[in-house]
């Protein structure tokens, strides 16, 4: 008889609109403010401009998760790394 392991680490990779559920959190929150601004606003414009918004909020988001590297700001590993006590003379 198969065996079968447990998955239990199903949120790690789990993706909702090609986005991580960190990110599809963003935009869900993002068009809920947005849908706000619409509501309140009697612009047509406003509405134009809103979903432009979200279009471009999405597209950037996707390109994200398809390439972590372009978040990363500062460096991963020092330029030295070394075992040695520091100490300060003062």
């Amino acid at each position: 008889m198969k065996k079968y392991e447990v998955y239990k680490n199903i949120r790690k990779r789990a993706i909702i609109f090609g986005l991580p559920i960190s990110l599809f959190a963003l935009m869900m929150i993002a068009i809920v403010a947005s849908l706000l601004v619409i509501i309140f606003s009697f612009s047509f414009i406003v509405v134009i401009g809103v979903l432009i918004g979200n279009t471009t909020l999405y597209i950037a988001l996707t390109k994200f998760a398809h390439n972590p590297q372009l978040l990363q700001v500062a460096r991963v590993f020092p330029k030295i790394i070394s075992n040695k006590k520091s100490t300060t003379y003062e």
